[in-house]
């Protein structure tokens, strides 16, 4: 028998190609309703630890929550209705299995669509009934019904011949044992001509413009992203606009000029552009005159001020969703920053990105003091905590004065005295350690060239054993952050030697910097260990590092075993050896009578294995060099010559 269509191989293909989208599907589909209407507060981020911290919460609740939520995700709601739709073709496809689950198997008596247990009589009746239902003549051109006509053909013959019902009882088929039986997975209406034209305009539209838009659609999305999922187009704006000498207060404006908000800042009407003059007027004595005067850089730049400078009440609620979907972005944003820094080796500038970020993170600008971070502060609270006996200037030394002693409460009511207080708990209160050290057991020393490991250890010493870090205390920042610590190590010429984000929450991290030791000398470098999201909690430190003469080490003596090893050929010379001693045979028959000739009355000396090994791989080293067709001499002298050239220009 030849191949067949087979329905139930089709069913089976096809559910499992439609599974591929749907199982997955579902999952992403039910983590969103989970999210959506089950999530607990933790798992969004909504975390109210202070009253400050509540119209955050509830801001990030009802940004998350909700059937409103999944309902506004237009990407959400097709992905439904496609998922709805395959689910519905798969389970149509299981029905079929159910009632159909054997692929393709020789049934002569579901062929004629008799019992078992007829008899001749109606084995005869329904074979006539089949054979002139599906007769070629009756359906000229059908395909189909000529193969169902030899099926039922076969059918018959395997219920009345002896011989063919013996085979097929045996093996399953009429004509005795088949070598291989093969079906083709596609359905039988394939062969239906009344359906050709339905399938060559399917395929073609699957074939000529589902997929190649798909795989247009694919390709012109993920070529615009690289690291962090931000744009190409972003990283060269930054390194376009950033160099190792910028400010921290000219770097709103390079985030401004983002690719991701470009078509989102773009004004769109004279009411919007009106609004922004009229928030600039309140900022900019605070902003650096812009480089770039560009609508949308200007739009941006002056809406981060804004939000910088805590003087976002008055914007218009689509201005506060456009500043909102930036500072959506500032995470990701302001780690490729700073890997822009890195690449280009500007220490300053990665250091001044960073601030950027605490600064985002906490709604605060260059002047402010760093006790406007705790909640219900203003420039009062401020002034009275940095005036006399016991006040404190900065965040740490706040947080050094006993809960009992701190100023700036007293106009405060219990509840806003209590929020300062559990702030304070939240800030971290961080030890660093460092140590230097190689991974040679033997000795202690660094020398030139070796492997140096700067081990930072960070203690978060305001938490308990067994705690971990949570969540930033950020009230201003509409998202949810989590704490970290970016650990910067540079020369004191300002070159970076590594910039790493640390994101461990345990209590005790320790994180660890790899570099080859420079030349010989004392060496002083300096190490940041700066918040992400906290101003005035960073700790610098100076790592001193001592290299040594590594010709001072006692020499290396070599194993005479290793020193075997290395003199044995290679595989790739063994098989050359093999090749020359078969040619070199002739050469040398060839050569007896002359050396004869030419050395008569001459000692003959006989060579050593070394020597006679040596010989052999020079010949096999000139065959390969003949071979790839290199005209240099292999002299031994030429390769040092090189060398010491070579070393010269070094």
């Amino acid at each position: 028998m030849g191949l067949e269509y087979d329905n139930s191989a089709f069913y089976y293909f096809a559910l499992s190609m439609l599974s591929f989208y749907v199982v997955p599907s579902w999952v992403i589909i039910l983590r969103r309703v989970h999210k959506a209407l089950f999530a607990k507060d933790q798992e969004i981020g909504a975390v109210a630890r202070t009253s400050a911290e509540k119209v955050k919460a509830e801001k990030i609740k009802k940004s998350t929550r909700g059937i409103g939520v999944l309902l506004s995700s237009p990407q959400f709601i097709v992905n439904v209705v496609i998922t709805l739709i395959l689910t519905g073709i798969c389970v149509y496809l299981v029905s079929q299995l159910s009632s159909n689950s054997e692929i393709n198997t020789f049934d002569p008596f579901s062929i004629l669509e008799i019992d078992s247990n007829a008899e001749k009589k109606e084995i005869k009746k329904a074979y006539k009934k089949k054979s002139l239902m599906y007769h070629p003549d009756k359906n000229p051109g059908n395909s189909a019904a000529e193969a169902m006509f030899i099926k039922v053909a076969k059918a018959y013959e395997a219920l009345t011949d002896e011989t063919a019902r013996d085979n097929w009882e045996k093996y399953g088929n009429p004509d005795g044992k088949q070598n291989l039986e093969v079906s083709i997975g596609l359905p039988t209406l394939l062969l239906d001509t009344s359906n050709r034209n339905i399938i060559l305009l399917v395929y073609l539209l699957i074939m000529v413009v589902l997929i190649p838009l798909a795989v247009y659609k694919y390709y012109s999305d993920s070529s615009k992203y690289g690291e962090k999922d931000v744009m190409y187009d972003t990283y060269s704006w930054f390194h376009h606009s950033l160099n190792e000498h910028t400010m921290a207060k000219s770097i709103p404006e390079t985030f401004a000029g983002s690719a991701e908000f470009r078509e989102k800042n773009m004004p769109k009407s004279d009411s919007e552009r009106e609004e922004i003059s009229s928030i600039m007027s309140t900022v900019r004595s605070h902003m650096q005159k812009p480089k770039i005067n560009h609508p949308i850089l200007m739009k941006g730049n002056v809406l981060i001020h804004s939000y910088l400078l805590r003087k976002t009440d008055n914007l218009s609620p689509q201005a506060m969703e456009d500043l909102n979907y930036m500072l959506r972005f500032s995470n990701s944003l302001t780690e490729a920053m700073i890997s822009i820094c890195q690449h280009q080796d500007w220490l300053k500038c990665a250091v001044n990105c960073i601030n950027f970020g605490q600064y985002m993170s906490q709604a605060m600008w260059i002047k402010d003091s760093e006790l406007l971070q705790l909640p219900h502060f203003t420039q009062a609270e401020v002034k009275h905590c940095e005036k006399g006996k016991g006040g404190a200037k900065t965040m740490k030394q706040y947080l050094e004065i006993p809960d009992e002693n701190k100023k700036g409460l007293a106009d405060m009511s219990a509840e806003q005295k209590a929020d300062v207080i559990k702030c304070c708990s939240l800030i971290p209160d961080i030890g660093v350690e460092t140590k230097v050290f190689t991974d040679d057991d033997e000795d202690a020393g660094v020398y030139e060239g070796d492997l140096v490991s700067v081990q930072v250890t960070i203690t978060r010493k305001h938490l308990q054993e067994g705690k971990k870090a949570g969540l930033v205390h950020s009230p201003f920042f509409p998202f949810p952050k989590n704490e970290a610590w970016w650990v910067i190590m540079g020369t004191k010429e300002g070159k970076i030697i590594s910039v790493e984000k640390v994101i461990d929450p345990s209590r005790v991290v320790e994180h660890k910097i790899k570099f080859l030791a420079p030349r010989q000398g004392n060496y002083e470098f300096d190490l940041w260990v700066k918040s992400n999201a906290y101003v005035g909690l960073d700790q610098k430190q100076t790592v001193k590092l001592t290299s040594l003469d590594p010709s001072t080490l006692p020499e290396f003596v070599v194993h005479p075993d290793d020193a075997e090893l290395d003199d044995e050929p290679t595989l790739f010379e063994e098989m050359l050896n093999a090749n020359v001693e078969e040619d070199s045979d002739s050469d040398d028959d060839d050569s007896d009578d002359d050396d004869d000739n030419n050395k008569k009355g001459d000692g003959i000396r006989e060579l050593s294995a070394a020597e006679r090994k040596k010989e052999q791989l020079l010949l096999a080293r000139k065959k390969a060099a003949a071979a790839a067709g290199d005209e240099d001499s292999d002299d031994d002298s030429d390769v040092e010559e090189v060398y010491t050239d070579d070393k010269k220009k070094l």
